[in-house]
């Protein structure tokens, strides 16, 4: 269901008991005015194109999957930017903006969190803020959006800075370790949408030569721009940062894999040099064990070392030839 609310700086909030045919009778006279739709219909798009008199590519730029962008159309100004939502998960959804003479439109489909902070700098403009136009409170709007990701980011800083130590905790082993930093680069990557888009749309507003605001807010939003370029580049290095220390932990898990199999390696070889030892010895044994007479008297206590000294004979010979061979060296002794 649509729902409508406007608020105009003389005072007057209205919320959802207007129709649209009242619009423009509501906001004569009470200066700056700001209405706000949710979830538009069909009724919304024609009284945007018939009374509003809006160019129709900006009337079928909105919608659940707008893309953003800046444009401008005569006398009107119009962008599309992603801002957060206000449902449990993290993720961002498309805002449209409307601009003409002293009205600002905003359009959205889900619940903007930016929009609640906005009501209450809205309200609380002075006069000196008031006569700046509908052009401040644009900027309000985009700082709104701005700084609803700043809290965020320090949360996902400090989110970050625990991962690192548990991966280089030598200490202990953290389940999910892996998921958690899969969960932190999703949520980098969702901010991102929002926060790049506003650096598009800053970007272009305070373009030389061809700029889409006023020249009494350009300071306000050059000092947006810049915000906004400080937000992009502290979630681009948090999350080169995660990229970072997902690769180190899928190193040392690499590593101490590498290690189990090395002492396996090393244990089967131990297995593989007594067996192989054994195995000779074992014929001497049997040959010399079998209930027939057998030459060097073998039945007699000198036999007995002599068949000792045959046995020992093999054992040395095979740890030469294994020494020969370089079993007994660890894997990478040896090489250049």
């Amino acid at each position: 269901m649509t729902e409508f609310r406007l608020q105009t700086t003389g005072g007057g909030v209205h919320d959802g008991e207007f129709g649209l045919g009242e619009l423009v009778e509501l906001t004569k006279g009470k200066g700056c005015a700001w209405l706000d739709i949710y979830q538009p219909d069909e009724k919304v798009k024609d009284f945007l194109l018939n009374e509003m008199g809006f160019d129709e590519l900006a009337v079928d730029g909105i919608g659940e999957h707008s893309l953003n962008t800046v444009q401008r159309f005569d006398d009107l100004r119009f962008l599309v930017v992603s801002a957060r939502d206000r449902d449990k998960r993290l993720d961002t959804e498309p805002l449209a903006i409307f601009l003409q003479n002293q009205l600002m439109i905003t359009i959205h489909f889900s619940r903007i969190r930016a929009l609640t902070p906005f009501k209450k700098r809205y309200k609380r403009a002075g006069p000196e803020d008031i006569e700046l136009g509908i052009d401040y409170f644009f900027y309000e709007l985009l700082d709104s959006i701005a700084d609803d990701w700043t809290p965020l980011l320090d949360e996902y800083s400090n989110e970050l800075d625990e991962l690192e130590y548990r991966v280089f905790d030598p200490k202990m082993k953290y389940e999910n370790l892996l998921e958690e930093l899969h969960i932190l680069k999703q949520n980098l990557r969702e901010a991102s949408k929002s926060i790049e888009s506003l650096h598009s749309a800053t970007m272009r507003l305070v373009k030389p030569g061809d700029r889409l605001i006023s020249t009494e807010t350009l300071t306000h939003f050059t000092a947006l721009h810049n915000l906004v370029l400080t937000l992009m580049k502290r979630n681009h290095n948090y999350s080169a940062g995660a990229t970072s220390t997902r690769d180190t932990y899928l190193t040392n898990a690499s590593l101490s894999l590498a290690k189990s199999n090395q002492r396996l390696t090393e244990v089967m070889t131990t297995l593989t040099i007594i067996g192989a030892i054994m195995l000779p010895l074992t014929l001497v044994a049997g040959i010399f064990g079998m209930n027939t007479k057998l030459p060097v008297g073998a039945d007699s206590l000198g036999g007995f070392w002599v068949v000792m000294a045959i046995m020992a004979s093999f054992g040395i010979m095979m740890l030469f030839w294994f020494r020969h061979r370089g079993w007994f060296e660890k894997p990478g002794e040896g090489m250049v």
